[in-house]
């Protein structure tokens, strides 16, 4: 999960820079202008250039999403073998409980309902970041880009319980000590 924070962090800070970028070419001597109608015909307007430091910014979040979907993909399968363990557990001993436990005091089916929690959350957060990585780059309205920006920063879909779950299963497993 740490990975994920970092890769978070940097992301964010490339999809600042896109924003920046798409906000600056919007208004490029940082003034609102008030569009009058005075029975003139609009001048023609610039058609866009490319902009090659918002392209490799673009291509940057895309790898930093990247990253992200193998983060996932990998609690995907984490999950997944977790259940697998959870059916062993019940084809070998039934409906009963197991005499040697994989965990301290949770029971199989537990971990894997908290894995499967975790994997979920993630795994819309990260659809999320995908619409993001998408629309970023193309959206004129400034209102929009910041409700990107925020969206990717606060990631909305985990809940604040994720890094509790997450500390409960590693004391569970052994990996952290009390």
């Amino acid at each position: 999960m740490m990975k994920w924070e970092r890769l978070n962090d940097n992301g964010f800070t490339v999809a600042n820079k896109i924003v920046n970028m798409k906000i600056s070419e919007q208004f490029p001597d940082n003034k609102w202008e008030i569009a009058c109608d005075n029975g003139a015909t609009e001048p023609e307007k610039p058609t866009p250039k490319y902009n090659e430091e918002l392209d490799n910014c673009c291509a940057e979040l895309l790898e930093t999403l990247k990253h992200m979907t193998k983060i996932q993909l990998k609690m995907e399968k984490l999950t997944l073998t977790t259940k697998a363990i959870c059916d062993l557990e019940t084809f070998h001993h039934g409906a009963g409980s197991c005499t040697a436990p994989f965990f301290h005091t949770w029971p199989t089916p537990y971990f894997y309902e908290v894995s499967l929690k975790l994997s979920e959350m993630y795994k819309k957060e990260l659809q999320l970041k995908q619409t993001i990585v998408q629309e970023i780059a193309h959206s004129a309205d400034q209102d929009l880009m910041m409700v990107y920006l925020s969206s990717w920063l606060y990631q909305p879909y985990i809940e604040n319980s994720s890094k509790l779950l997450l500390e409960a299963m590693l004391l569970e497993t052994g990996h952290r000590q009390c």
